[in-house]
């Protein structure tokens, strides 16, 4: 038998002696003693909670009022209402959130989609159901937060002042332990808050819609206190599942040891949204005061039966605490840190015990770590400088070849009469000519790519960009000459109008790369069809082939930059053309089999009318 196991033994004896006297002495004097004064001092509590739930509920609403009716949120929606453009704000609900104190916050545009969100960045251009709410009073609903967990809180959604149209506010304050923390909870009575829905988000990005289930059985772990964990609290289900069953106040006597003298008299009260859901369950547990008075007669009995236990149980408390708890919690602390990113940290190494072997141990895995990243961040930028060698070197060597001989053939040139040194010489500078126009061209398109322009958007018709790009290149097709392939070209433009927020250039630009493409794919000849068509709340745009086509490991690796199917290419056309998509929040796809030709697909968001 180890020493813990004496400890726990000589723990458990002597704590079991002193409560076996007590508990005698208890179950004889506190027989007449249980109910009124506990039953008044719950009907208290509860008038109490409700009062200060109404108060925070209250508070909550005021301070969005206050944020609503700020210049600072007038301008800002005045500014979104007459640009329509919320990129500046995407950091601002954290700056007003700080302002009003409260947990969360999101400003969410017109369209119901959030523009700027304090709890959760990312969620930008999402869609937040609470902003259909028209309410005045405050709600109760669960927050999805960015480590996949959910928070329950009040919450209040208010129109800014003054915005059409209307831009609106969602803020709120946590419901969780630090709100059970501030409650007015007498001496003796325990606090604590079940969660009765399970939130898990869908597979996806972030910001999905979570699925919200009602959970069907009792678990335990999710009644919580004011400082975390919730003594004995499966005997609380009975209770718990009355309140959320009727949606009513529930009360009843909790018995969590099996003595009378530690019963409770609890009372569950269910926190509902606005469609009647019940939420949580906040569940209040006092100690039947007849314990207090028992307690009084008890007091000098039990000092004497169990002084001496209780010594010894602090004693061996802080010796476990010195030599295992404490080192272990900053084992847990640091763990804690190095998975937040903090690979620096480092523990206190205290003797030879299998404690300071832990100790020494995560030290040296810390270490391991930091030098092991240190050496991956240099091998990814050794990599990328490589990359980018080769593939300049590869795309300026074809060119350079051609040069060199063409100097060279100068050169010799030198020596023959003038007729012929003339003729060569013309020969060489048209080659010279075009092998450097080439040179510009490559070095243009990698100068392209690094720095591509941002978009200037404005509202524009589809239409007009594709039948420009059709216009262009169905024109300088219409007569091939001998060396050019007979390219039919077709046009398939709905007569509805596409309204799209973009930069007409851009897009351009984005599709004569397509059409490029498509011809280059079409050796032979072919026919080339340029589409577009409203697809719900989306734009979409098609340019077809009928050439090679692709295989599916092409499909994937297209718009890869560099990467490229061709002999001659930089492979950084179709990458420009996704970049462009991507600045004016649309995607690009491509659909394609060998031999059956290729279409890419642009899908575009509409603009709002």
């Amino acid at each position: 038998m180890n020493l813990r196991q004496k400890l726990l033994l000589l723990f458990a004896f002597t704590i079991t002696a002193a409560v076996a006297a007590v508990a005698w002495t208890v179950l004889v004097r506190i027989r007449h003693v249980f109910e009124q004064r506990d039953q008044e001092e719950t009907a208290l509590f509860v008038s109490q909670f409700q009062r200060e739930f109404q108060h925070r509920s209250a508070e909550v609403a005021a301070a969005v009022d206050r944020l609503a009716a700020s210049e600072r949120a007038r301008a800002m929606a005045v500014e979104i209402d007459q640009t329509g453009d919320s990129a500046p704000y995407l950091t601002e609900a954290q700056a007003l959130a700080e302002d009003a104190q409260l947990d969360f916050l999101e400003v969410v545009g017109p369209d119901g989609n959030v523009i700027s969100s304090a709890q959760w960045p990312a969620r930008f251009g999402y869609p937040e159901p609470a902003a259909a709410n028209t309410s005045r009073d405050s709600l109760l609903k669960r927050e999805e937060l960015p480590d996949g967990s959910t928070a329950l809180g009040l919450f209040a959604v208010r129109a800014i002042n003054g915005s059409d149209p209307q831009v609106k506010l969602i803020g709120g304050e946590r419901l969780d332990q630090s709100f059970l923390a501030g409650l007015p909870a007498a001496p003796g009575m325990t606090v604590g808050l079940y969660t009765s829905v399970d939130t898990t988000a869908e597979p996806g990005t972030p910001g999905a819609n979570p699925r919200v289930a009602t959970s069907a059985g009792f678990t335990p772990a999710r009644l919580v206190g004011p400082n975390g964990g919730f003594a004995n609290a499966a005997r609380y289900q009975g209770l718990i599942d009355t309140a959320r069953a009727s949606g009513e106040q529930a009360s009843g006597i909790i018995d969590p040891t099996g003595r009378r003298e530690d019963s409770l008299n609890a009372t569950a009260i269910p926190l509902k949204n606005q469609a009647g859901d019940v939420m949580a369950v906040l569940v209040v547990a006092i100690l039947r005061t007849g314990m207090v008075e028992a307690q009084q007669h008890i007091r000098a009995i039990a000092y004497g039966v169990a002084a001496g236990g209780i010594l010894l149980a602090i004693l061996f408390s802080l010796w476990i605490a010195a030599r295992v708890s404490r080192p272990i919690e900053q084992l847990a602390r640091a763990a804690e840190e190095v998975a937040g990113g903090n690979w620096e940290v480092h523990v206190r190494e205290r003797g030879r015990d299998e404690v300071g072997v832990l100790a020494r141990s995560f030290n040296h895995m810390t270490s391991q770590l930091t030098s092991q990243r240190e050496r991956l961040i240099q091998s990814e930028r050794v990599a990328a400088w490589r990359e980018l060698a080769r593939r300049l070197a590869h795309e300026l060597k074809n060119p350079l070849f051609p040069l060199q001989l063409t100097v060279e053939n100068l050169v010799r040139a030198r020596a023959l009469p003038a007729d012929g040194f003339d003729e060569i010489f013309r020969e060489s500078t048209a080659t010279l000519t075009a092998e450097i126009a080439n040179l510009k061209t490559i070095i243009g398109r990698f100068s392209d790519f690094s720095k591509m322009p941002k978009p200037e958007l404005e509202r524009i018709d589809a239409a007009d960009v594709v039948n420009r790009v059709y216009a262009l290149y169905a024109a300088a097709h219409q007569n091939p000459s001998a060396n050019d392939a007979d390219i039919q070209f077709h046009l398939d433009v709905s007569r509805e109008p596409m309204p799209i927020n973009a930069d007409s250039e851009l897009l351009h630009r984005a599709l004569s790369n397509l059409v490029l493409n498509a011809i280059d794919a079409m050796p032979e000849g072919g026919a080339l069809t340029i589409a577009a068509h409203r697809k719900e709340d989306r734009v979409e745009l098609r340019v077809s082939d009928t050439g090679k086509g692709l295989t599916p490991e092409e499909c994937e690796r297209l718009f890869t930059p560099y990467y490229t199917t061709k002999q001659h290419g930089t492979g950084l056309g179709l990458a420009i053309v996704q970049s462009v998509v991507a600045d004016h929040a649309g995607t690009i796809t491509v659909e394609g089999r060998p031999g059956g030709g290729a279409t890419f697909i642009i899908m575009l968001p509409k603009a709002e009318s």
